[in-house]
């Protein structure tokens, strides 16, 4: 894997880049196509391997492995028109979007594989979820934080579904911070506070030996603080609420294929 085109460079995309480059020796070169012109010259000026392209046939033409990372709603107007050779390999990380859909609008019979590449990546400390396993896909993101191939397009969903609460946790922590300014204290104090209480709390799911339900136990202490918090707050009908949010998210990413098949 010496050569990997990326096509929509947005956050996931300079994830990729980043995350790269983060492992030292053996980088491979990184063709990048030319929309979102500051992002890919800020990159291209940074590392000495990443090349900005004039177009996104030329990303093809001189990848071995082309990811497509561009906004869903964009991928017919990006996609148009763009030859892909049956030996390439492709990445599909658009959200939502089926590998049938892509494979109608590239006209190709390369192998595809979906992925759910995460920010963390660029510090290579996320799995990335794949769908179909490919080894050349696979190898990519265990360079970027470990791979988590899945078995058919159902699982994949699913845990497409369970990414979608990614922002709500950042959201939980900004509430957090924002309850104890308005009883006076500081707002970069709360922040950095909150901050700190929540990094270490994320350092123990490093531990895999205890489930996220020891891990809650083993946090607590019977009748103290944190077990009245999540009683009272995270009840029966709250946890069944969340619930809900994400079965109706899982029918619409299903559904949204199976239009697409039709």
């Amino acid at each position: 894997m010496k050569r990997i085109g990326i096509i929509g460079v947005g956050e996931i995309g300079r994830a990729i880049v980043d995350g790269l480059h983060d492992q030292g020796d053996g980088v491979p070169e990184v063709f990048l196509s030319p929309r979102g012109a500051r992002t890919v010259a800020e990159l291209s000026d940074r590392y000495g391997t990443v090349r900005v392209c004039p177009d996104n046939q030329t990303v093809v033409d001189r990848s071995e492995i082309v990811i497509i990372a561009v906004r869903p709603q964009d991928r017919h107007e990006a996609l148009a028109g763009l030859a892909v050779p049956d030996d390439r390999v492709v990445v599909n990380v658009m959200s939502g979007v089926g590998d049938d859909d892509l494979r109608r609008t590239l006209t190709t019979d390369a192998p595809m594989v979906r992925a759910i590449p995460l920010p963390a990546i660029r510090h290579r400390r996320s799995l990335t979820v794949t769908y179909p396993s490919h080894p050349v896909a696979d190898s990519l993101f265990e360079h970027l934080g470990g791979t988590l191939p899945v078995a058919d397009e159902t699982a994949f969903n699913v845990l497409s579904a369970v990414t979608g609460t990614l922002t709500t946790h950042y959201q939980y922590l900004a509430t957090l911070t924002s309850w104890a300014t308005g009883l006076g204290i500081a707002e970069a104090d709360a922040d950095r506070y909150v901050r700190g209480l929540f990094q270490e709390t994320g350092r123990a799911l490093d531990d895999g030996t205890r489930t996220l339900r020891q891990l809650a136990a083993d946090h607590e202490t019977p009748k103290g603080s944190n077990e009245r918090v999540r009683t009272t707050w995270f009840t029966p009908a709250n946890s069944e609420a969340l619930t809900r949010v994400l079965d109706d998210l899982l029918a619409d990413l299903e559904g949204r294929q199976g239009d697409a098949r039709r």
